[in-house]
């Protein structure tokens, strides 16, 4: 995984060029950026336990026949996993919101993800209702104007929805 700086220069180096001004002017908003990142990496992460279980609660309470008995989230141990995908799936997007970048996401946590669910018989439709629904808690927790200086934050709440739609895409 790269981060943003070091993507930008390997890419660069392999054409044996400098850095463009629009690369330079783009990974210097991104440090303008830096704490408003921080600062929704942080609400997130101090939210996650709540995201994830609200998250599942909905989802549950939609389909019902995830948790009834033969469900896919039947039985205890059949839950755990569940809540413990949904938060390392949360986890990994917490890591490309930080790095402003989906490949660690993608690398680490997507890739081959929607073939497990298949060979387990998981339905992935549900998985992405589950991401949809942390999507919508995240970004309600980490747009919220309490508490915070103001600014403008549209780009950058587009940009954490992103990872959650491509999260979502990528398990339905």
């Amino acid at each position: 995984m790269f981060d943003a700086f070091a993507k930008v220069v390997s890419q660069a180096d392999a054409r044996g060029e400098y850095l463009s001004a629009s690369q330079l002017d783009a990974l210097s908003a991104m440090v303008a950026d830096g704490n408003k990142r921080m600062d929704v990496v942080n609400r997130i992460t101090g939210n996650s336990s709540t995201i994830v279980a609200n998250a599942a609660r909905s989802l549950f309470a939609e389909q019902p026949q995830l948790i009834a008995p033969g469900g896919n989230a039947y039985t205890s141990r059949r839950m755990a996993a569940c809540l413990r995908d949904m938060e390392i799936i949360l986890r990994y997007v917490t890591y490309a919101i930080f790095a402003g970048d989906a490949s660690i996401l993608d690398d680490r946590c997507l890739n081959g993800l929607k073939e497990t669910y298949l060979a387990l018989g998981t339905p992935g439709s549900s998985v992405a209702v589950g991401v949809s629904k942390m999507k919508d808690a995240a970004l309600a927790i980490a747009g919220d104007t309490n508490g915070i200086t103001r600014g403008d934050c549209a780009s950058l709440m587009s940009e954490v929805a992103s990872y959650f739609d491509r999260a979502a895409a990528a398990v339905s």
